[in-house]
């Protein structure tokens, strides 16, 4: 790897590090499009609980992996919202970064094997 793409690497991983361990705080907390679109029709209550109407989110329910550590935008156990939001994104592009470089490596290795063969 040449000295300049690992420079772009590393600086392209401290930037997405920075906006899921920083930035990821100051997000909306508002519905996005998808859960505004599946609330239409119906009626809240001020903790967003539906009181009435009809709409496709009545159908909604607890998702495979609620009770996982990463759930929920955060790390389970840890109180502090600010910082669990923050540690979670971190992990998530550690984790993402990790796998794609593993899959590079493994494509690189294999396409250096086929050249020799």
């Amino acid at each position: 790897m040449t000295k300049r793409l690992g420079w772009f690497l590393a600086g392209g991983l401290l930037v997405a590090l920075l906006l899921a361990g920083v930035v990821s705080n100051f997000a909306s907390s508002n519905p996005d499009g998808l859960d505004a679109t599946a609330r239409e029709g119906c009626t809240f209550n001020a903790d967003g609980e539906i009181t009435g109407g009809t709409c496709i989110a009545q159908q909604e329910g607890e998702h495979q992996l609620a009770g996982s550590p990463l759930a929920d935008y955060g790390i389970k156990g840890i109180d502090n919202s600010f910082l669990s939001t923050a540690l979670a994104g971190t992990a998530g592009v550690l984790i993402t970064f990790g796998i794609g470089a593993g899959l590079f490596w493994v494509a690189r290795r294999r396409s250096a094997q086929d050249q020799d063969a």
